[in-house]
């Protein structure tokens, strides 16, 4: 037998083949693009996903023979996108996506309205799926009135898939729709946002079965089937499960286009008043908890732009040892913040500039404005009474040895890093796919990764960045009043 983990990213989309032993096989990663037609808009065609898992697919049945054996398969999906259906289960416009901050007005307006907070357990941010709708009754009312359902991204590939519209408990409790500590629709947020129950897709945990892969999907795949499609999970959740992250103490840092601390939790204890989201995991009965930057590799992508440059490019000049603080700080709010501002207005700076300042100094400011950031979400945790025994990290920024030392040294905390090059989110679904599929415990399924490095703190700079990291905080009530 093997099973397929999708992810449905923001930037591009991977397929991972695994084994019975949830060993992999096989990837395939196709990418496509955000539109932002205006500021602060961000979106997607849902047809492009489409395309994307179906050459996907087609280079893993040309380059692997055990896709022919394939019985189970689970999506992992980038949080919060508005996908509009109509009444024929057509798309109505390109999907709202989850950095996108049009929303704002609204989401203020139903965070403070009677039980939000309390029933969903987390501020309304602008980039939820709530205030996107409330958007389009205002903005495109034509389109709003025309809405059978609304469906995230990971749902809508469970509805190419199988045909039915089914989402699991982790993505929907993104939606300002859910009541998470209940893990079903809340009529009464549903009615805060204008919506309706019969909008909504049907709920399943991430590790129960949502459907059959249909006859026609078979055929096209070369596939005899039965095919189970789990419920799957929004990217985070299922990068916990490919961690292995499931309970209290077990966590993750991830520098990828947003940055993300999450921290596993035994019980539902929200605290939205610190801005830390409180979600379902993907596992029945379990929560998890997590700050989130909105623009971690993102702003050294952004550096690496404008300066003609590549991010490996900007950071190798660094070398292996870390520096004390530069003389320039950043502050990483290039498309606003979450945690722990909720500001989806604020913008970043540079300050400390100078007729001597240097690309490197540049580079490692921005590399200190994003340790910072995940900081804020570190400490924010720990208000909640989340514990974090063992960080692991994983993304992207990963591939650089300086940033890891420098987040290590920000945060007191050593980074692990997975041996082996296949963990996080494709994997996560892969292993809610054998759940679903076999009945197999996921406690069993979703084991740790063998630990290949461990990056220690600087203790003899830990002082100064303590120093710095004050500094970059009063920094933000300034550069926010001249906005």
């Amino acid at each position: 037998m093997s099973f397929l983990g999708i992810d449905l990213g923001t930037s591009g989309l991977r397929a991972l083949l695994v084994g019975e032993d949830g060993r992999p096989i096989g990837a395939a990663e196709r990418s496509y693009e955000a539109r932002r037609r205006f500021p602060g808009w961000s979106e997607q065609d849902p047809a492009d996903w489409i395309a994307a898992l179906e050459a996907a697919v087609a280079e893993l049945r040309t380059n692997y023979p055990d896709f022919a054996q394939l019985r189970g398969i689970g999506v992992s999906g980038q949080m919060h996108g508005a996908t509009l259906l109509d009444k024929d289960s057509k798309v109505l416009r390109p999907c709202i996506l989850w950095n996108d901050m049009r929303s704002h007005v609204q989401a203020a307006r139903l965070d403070v309205m009677v039980d939000v907070r309390a029933l969903s357990g987390n501020i309304v941010f602008p980039g939820f799926t709530a205030p996107k709708l409330e958007w389009l009754r205002e903005n495109e009312p034509e389109v709003h009135a025309r809405v059978a359902k609304v469906l995230l991204p990971a749902a809508y590939l469970n509805f190419y898939l199988t045909g039915e519209f089914v989402a699991d408990m982790s993505d929907s409790a993104g939606t300002s729709w859910l009541d998470v500590g209940g893990r079903h629709w809340s009529d009464q947020l549903l009615s805060a946002g204008h919506m309706r129950r019969d909008q909504m897709p049907d709920l399943v945990e991430g590790t129960q079965e949502a459907g059959r892969l249909r006859s026609e999907v078979l055929r096209a795949w070369g596939l005899s089937g039965p095919v189970s499609v789990a419920g799957g999970a929004g990217d985070n959740a299922a990068a916990a499960c490919g961690i292995g992250a499931l309970r209290q103490g077990q966590g993750f840092v991830s520098l990828g286009t947003s940055g993300v601390l999450l921290a596993a939790r035994d019980g539902y204890r929200p605290a939205p008043e610190t801005a830390v989201h409180t979600f379902c995991h993907a596992i029945p009965g379990r929560w998890y908890q997590m700050g989130v930057m909105l623009a971690a590799t993102d702003s050294l992508n952004w550096l690496a732009r404008i300066t003609e440059s590549k991010p490996a490019s900007l950071t190798a000049p660094l070398g292996p040892t870390l520096q004390a603080p530069s003389r320039v700080r950043f502050l990483p709010y290039l498309a606003g913040e979450r945690t722990p501002h909720n500001d989806s207005e604020i913008r970043g700076s540079f300050t400390g500039l100078g007729l001597a300042t240097s690309r490197e100094d540049l580079t490692r400011a921005v590399l200190e404005g994003v340790a910072f950031g995940l900081r804020d979400s570190f400490e924010a945790l720990q208000e909640t009474g989340a514990t974090v025994e063992n960080l692991i990290a994983i993304g992207g920024g990963t591939a650089s040895h300086y940033w890891l030392k420098l987040i290590a040294t920000v945060l007191h905390m050593p980074l692990s890093l997975p041996v082996g090059g296949e963990f996080g989110a494709a994997l996560g679904a892969a292993r809610l796919a054998i759940c679903a599929a076999t009945g197999a415990d996921p406690e069993q399924v979703m084991q740790m990764p063998g630990i290949g490095e461990t990056i220690d703190p600087d203790i003899d700079l830990q002082a100064r960045f303590d120093a710095e990291y004050s500094a970059f905080r009063a920094s933000y009530p300034a550069i926010r009043s001249v906005q």
